[in-house]
Parts: C-alpha cells; structure tokens; sequence
C-alpha cells in the first residue's frame, strides 16, 4: 500500500509538472510575439492543461485571452478571461487584461461606426460594456444607436430594455468659462474647469447637468414596437415609465410624439397641453399644439397657439411662416367662389365684395411676413410670398422692395 500511494504522489506530481512546464512554454512564445506558435502550443497541449488544478487552468485561460485579443478575437478573449477569474490569486492580472479588452475593442467600435459598420460595432459596444457594467454603462446607450442604425430593431429593443431596467439616464456635469479677452462662454472638461479657476483669462465658471436620456430610451422602445407592428407593447412602455415620473416633462413629451407616430392626433393634442401646463413659456410646445390643432382642423385654436409660439419666441421662423400659411388657407375657398361667378349684376357685385375679401386676408399677411424678414432677410420663402402678395394687391413699390431683396 505504501508502494502504491508513493507511486500515486510521483505520477501527480510528474503529472502537475507537466501542466506547469508547457504552460511556461506557452507563456515565454507569448511574450516573445510568437503568437501563433504560443497558440499551437496550447492547443497541442489543450487536454493536459483543461485538467488542470485551478491555478493553471486559470493561467491558461488567461494566456488564452490574451492571444485572442491579439488576434481581434474580442468575444473569444472576454469569454477566457471569465474562466482565469476564478482564481483570486489573477485578480489583479484578469484585471488589467479587462481594461486592455475593454480599451480596444470600443476603439474598434469607433471605427467600425465610422465606416458605418454599425451592426459590429453595436456587438462590439456591448461587449465593452460587459467588461464593466457600472463604469461602461454609456456603451450599452451607444450600442442601442448603433443597432438602429445597422437597423436590426430586435438587437435594438433588447438594448433598450435593458437600459429602460436600469433606469440609465446618461446625465452627466458639463463645464463652462467665459474667455475675458472676447466675451465668448465655452465648455470644457472637468480638469480645465479645475486648472482655469486659477487663471485670470476665463471668469463665470457654471456647471450644469446634461439632459436626461431616459425619456429618448423609452420612446426609442415604444417607436420599435410600434415598427415591429407592436402597438400595444409601444403604449404600455410609454405608460410604464410615466406611472413612475408621472409629472416628468421629457416623458409626457415622449408619449405625446408616439402618440403622433401612431396617428393618433387626439391624444397627442391632450398630452401636449399636459406638457403646456408644466412649462407655460416654451414657445416649441406652442408651436407643435398650433401644428396639430389645424391637422384636427381647429383653425382658430391654432392660429392662438401659433401667435402664442411668436410672443414667446420672436425669433422663431417657423411659426411665422405656419402663421401666414393658416391664413392664406382662406384664400382658396374665395378665389374658388370668385371664379364661379358670371357677368350678371348680382355676380358682378359679389365680385367686388369677394375680391375686398381676398385681399384683406393678404394685408392681414404683411405684417406677419415683414416681422418675418425683420428677423432674418436670407428667408426666401417670406420674401417671396410677401413680393406675391404685394404684386396681387398692386402694391408695386413693396413688390420692388421684396424684388430687389431677392436680388
């Protein structure tokens, strides 16, 4: 019997010697760049050293992610490198392999994004993100965009939901300085906020807080359902995320555009003027009730609103323009009438009357248009229904006016 386990105790130790030998041989090809040969070494030897005890079979796993990662084999490198973390004693070693993993393959992201390989670059984001699920989380944001990009809209979803669960926001502290010399704010990064507050060259340092993305998260959720053909789940992530934010501005926002994605112009109308009730001076929120209101065809509820819209923000085109074409809409119905009309007395008299009409709509117009131009005398479109209109009412020196700023 003594024999017999004296035998045993030999052929263990041979036996773990041997794991240990042609894994150091592996290792020494590693670091010699011999990285195909180091590879052929593991896999001639490949049972010996999967039988391992855990330090070397921990050992080989990391070899194994490393020549992977030399190879771009990024999924192949992050799956070895789970099997080397099990011993503690590589912590460290496992650890530094991760960052290595995690650094090249997001860059190869990058590249792969930029030559619009988005498919691979979204795999690849994702990845970067497993490596470190807490620091790396705006990976798994951007891996979401790429796979809508690729468009692969179940990879997509899968994303989405995932940073729907973790109630991922995405906001972050920017920093600002105005330059003293020319006045001008800028943003900059967290270490020149840091290092400018020294100097006398930058003066009102502010931070601020980036936009939440939740609320692009969730309607970027319920937009894929709804392409999928999934109208029901499409409300209900909407309806989810609000019952936990139920006064959250970005959510109510959210909805009411799915709302307008499903064509459902009622609902969107309702929602925005919950959206109105919690930020009365956002003149967008008027200008997009002012829009749906004339599709639903309340044209006096829209013109307020778009009037609105102006009063709040005098600078938007948009609604100027929105404006004066809701008030030229009753242009048609006049013109319609006046075509329609004979020679006799009576049609001669409705003429005139018709014609007085018509042109009130277009004097109503002018000022609204030449507000317009005020604000901005590169906008085409309002020259030249301004010129339109002046040429039409035989205003011929506001047509040379508005001729010779198109000029």
């Amino acid at each position: 019997m003594k024999h017999l386990l004296t035998l045993i105790f030999v052929f263990v130790t041979a036996y773990s010697w041997s794991q240990k030998k042609e894994l150091k041989q592996a290792q020494k090809l590693f670091k010699s760049a011999k990285i195909s040969e180091a590879k052929a070494s593991l896999e001639t030897n490949k049972t010996l050293l999967e039988g391992a005890e855990l330090k070397y079979f921990s050992a080989y796993n990391l070899l194994l992610s490393q020549i992977s990662l030399a190879e771009k084999e990024y999924q192949a490198s992050y799956d070895f490198l789970q099997l080397a973390s099990k011993d503690p004693a590589l912590k460290t070693k496992v650890k530094d392999q991760n960052d290595l993993l995690a650094a090249e393959v997001v860059q190869t992201a990058i590249d792969q994004s930029e030559n619009k390989e988005f498919l691979a670059s979204a795999n690849n984001l994702y990845l970067g993100y497993q490596c470190d699920k807490e620091a790396n989380i705006d990976y798994l944001y951007y891996a979401a965009s790429n796979a809508v990009n690729a468009p692969d809209y179940d990879l997509a979803l899968q994303f989405y939901i995932q940073l729907k669960d973790l109630k991922y926001s995405g906001i972050q502290t920017q920093y600002f300085v105005t330059e003293v010399e020319n006045n001008t704010e800028r943003e900059i990064s967290e270490s020149e906020y840091n290092i400018f507050q020294k100097s006398t060259e930058y003066k009102d340092f502010r931070t601020e807080d980036s936009e939440s993305r939740f609320p692009e998260i969730v309607k970027n959720i319920a937009l894929i359902y709804n392409k999928l053909g999934q109208k029901e789940n499409a409300i209900k992530a909407v309806k989810e995320a609000r019952s936990e934010n139920p006064g959250d501005l970005g959510l109510i926002l959210t909805e009411a555009n799915i709302y307008i994605e499903l064509g459902e112009k009622e609902k969107f109308k309702e929602l925005m003027g919950e959206a109105v009730a919690q930020d009365p001076t956002n003149a967008n929120l008027y200008f997009n009730l002012g829009v749906v209101n004339n599709d639903l065809g309340d044209k006096e509820s829209s013109r307020t609103y778009y009037e609105k819209a102006i009063e709040l923000d005098p600078s938007m085109e948009s609604a100027y323009l929105n404006l004066v074409a809701l008030i030229l809409e009753d242009e048609s119905s006049i013109v319609e009438e006046m075509n329609s009309l004979g020679n006799s007395r009576a049609d001669n008299a409705r003429y005139d009357v018709l014609k007085v009409k018509r042109e009130s709509v277009y004097l109503e117009c002018v000022p609204v248009l030449k507000k317009l131009i005020s604000i901005n005398y590169s906008n085409l479109e309002a020259i030249r229904t301004l010129k339109n209109i002046y040429g039409t009412i035989g205003d011929n020196e506001g047509f040379m006016e508005m001729k010779k700023l198109l000029e």
